[in-house]
């Protein structure tokens, strides 16, 4: 059983495990001392007291999903890693796969917490700057071939020195091609039409651009403070009903929820003074409920967040 004091050996030494960070139904992550820096860094296990209780066909997922986030992370190149966690060591604690990863500073979802109990906004320069920065984590997942399909603040580890965003936490992340269905996978409050609402034989079809929405729906919360209203209902859902949810939101003719009102794309331009309008041009973008309808790559959207920038740094460069 792992616990405090534990020693987790891998491929370049051993970790004792200090305190733990956190966790989900898939992983586990400690504190660990690091071998002869006096350092410290993140060790991610498979959450073996889940694991015990789960059927064995989800066993199996785990440890697969486990092992699928290592070669990921290993086979990324040191420039690749600037928005995305990086691996520093790996190898199996207790047959299963086991990494050490950079230690960096909490989630979002804490820090935006502090932030916020501190009485400090997010400016809109700062909502910019993180989008872009997962905009850049998101194109490494999809030109390694894969659809990340959990982005959410829980997701996204901040170094408060740089003020930087990274991507980790890879479980999820299912394979391309693009056309291939999969089963249910992610965060309720965070997905895509297509990817909480099931096709045919409960299979849900995603593609790159239902992280595309996913980018946009924190973006939303990034510079209103709050969750989409489409959002949290979909996350209620879920939590009430489990997959079964998605049926209880869907009006008779099938149809879904929309998702964006339009008070709130009015309150998330007042957010951006002078580049309102390329700012809800965007958000509208990104949270298209049909997938052919918002952005076909990262550039794209890096493109139209450089426009949002330009016309909210204009002001500023007359006024110099």
């Amino acid at each position: 059983m792992v616990q405090q004091d534990s020693i987790v050996s891998l491929a370049r030494g051993q970790y004792r495990l200090r305190e733990q960070l956190g966790g989900s139904a898939y992983g586990v992550v400690w504190r660990a001392d690091a071998p002869g820096t006096g350092g410290s860094v993140a060790i991610k296990l498979v959450n073996t007291e889940q694991m015990a209780r789960a059927p064995g066909a989800l066993r199996g997922h785990w440890a697969d999903c486990a092992r699928q986030e290592m070669d990921f992370l290993a086979g990324l190149a040191p420039w690749d890693a600037r928005h995305i966690v990086r691996l520093l060591d790996s190898g199996v604690h207790e047959g299963l796969p086991a990494m050490a990863l950079e230690l960096l500073d909490g989630d979002l979802t804490a820090h935006l917490a502090s932030e916020r109990a501190a009485g400090r906004a997010t400016g809109a320069l700062q909502v910019l700057d993180w989008t872009a920065q997962v905009n850049q984590a998101l194109a490494k997942v999809h030109a390694a071939g894969f659809r990340y399909l959990d982005l959410k603040p829980g997701n996204l580890l901040i170094e408060r020195r740089s003020g930087a965003l990274k991507l980790a936490d890879f479980g999820t992340s299912r394979a391309l091609p693009e056309a291939a269905t999969h089963s249910y996978a992610g965060t309720a409050n965070w997905q895509a039409p297509e990817q909480f609402f099931p096709q045919a034989r409960g299979q849900y079809l995603t593609d790159t651009r239902s992280d595309y929405f996913a980018l946009g729906a924190l973006l939303y919360f990034l510079a209103c403070g709050r969750m989409l209203r489409y959002s949290a209902a979909c996350g209620q859902a879920y939590g009430a009903h489990g997959r079964d949810g998605a049926a209880t939101l869907r009006a008779p003719d099938g149809s879904v929820p929309p998702t964006l009102q339009p008070d709130e794309a009015a309150a998330f331009g007042a957010c951006f003074g002078g580049a309102g309008l390329a700012a809800s041009a965007l958000l509208r973008r990104l949270l298209a409920a049909q997938p052919e309808a918002r952005p076909r790559h990262a550039l794209e959207i890096s493109r139209m967040l450089g426009a949002v920038r330009a016309g909210l740094e204009q002001p500023l460069r007359r006024a110099a």
